[in-house]
């Protein structure tokens, strides 16, 4: 499960102290290439490995878009500290509660938005997001449980996205690696923001 933690995006520790390797006891089919192993009291450990890998990549492809272009949506209040600072570092625009309707549909609508790519935390939860991306051709980045599908999704991060530790971790990671990835900031030493900005540990 952590074979290459040397090239890990933080450490091996923070991590596993915020829990987001751990899953549910509920496992889609869909998530078996991103589940390491099963306790024996059936709860899905996720593999810190792709965790991480996914996380990278991920930045890599929000920084193809400049903030504007960008909507992440978090209807979990627990993630909402962690994703506030997200939008005020990157500029990335966010929605915490429910989605809005027609948001991305819409053209009437004084909200309407022509975001290029959304971010969800859960695609059960975000699922009328989703479907409204999904319709229109915009990409969808989403976060991914062991009891979630990703059918709709462009791109998949594998994580616990029901924790506080978990979530807000996510989002500092991305916030980090996003900056870096549009050349805002050079290396990960040159983030103003801790941890412990966005996550209680």
């Amino acid at each position: 499960m952590t074979e290459g933690t040397e090239n890990y995006l933080i450490n091996t520790e923070t991590y596993l102290q915020t829990g987001i390797h751990i899953g549910t006891t509920f496992k889609t089919k869909a998530m078996k290439p991103y589940i390491h192993k099963i306790r024996p009291e059936g709860l899905a450990v996720l593999n810190l490995d792709k965790i991480d890998e996914r996380i990278k990549l991920g930045a890599k492809l929000l920084a193809q878009f400049e903030p504007k272009e960008i909507y992440v949506v978090c209807r979990r209040e627990s993630g909402w500290k962690g994703l506030n600072l997200l939008s005020k570092v990157t500029g990335m625009n966010i929605i915490t509660g429910r989605y809005p309707p027609g948001l991305l549909t819409n053209t009437n609508l004084k909200n309407y938005t022509e975001s290029k790519i959304i971010f969800t935390s859960d695609t059960w939860l975000d699922k009328n997001i989703i479907n409204d991306a999904y319709k229109n051709g915009i990409l969808i980045m989403g976060l991914i449980d062991s009891n979630n599908t990703h059918n709709k999704l462009d791109f998949a991060i594998p994580c616990n996205n029901k924790g506080r530790k978990s979530l807000n971790l996510v989002y500092f990671l991305i916030a980090r690696q996003y900056m870096i990835e549009k050349k805002l900031i050079e290396k990960e030493e040159d983030f103003k923001y801790k941890i412990e900005d966005f996550v209680d540990l």
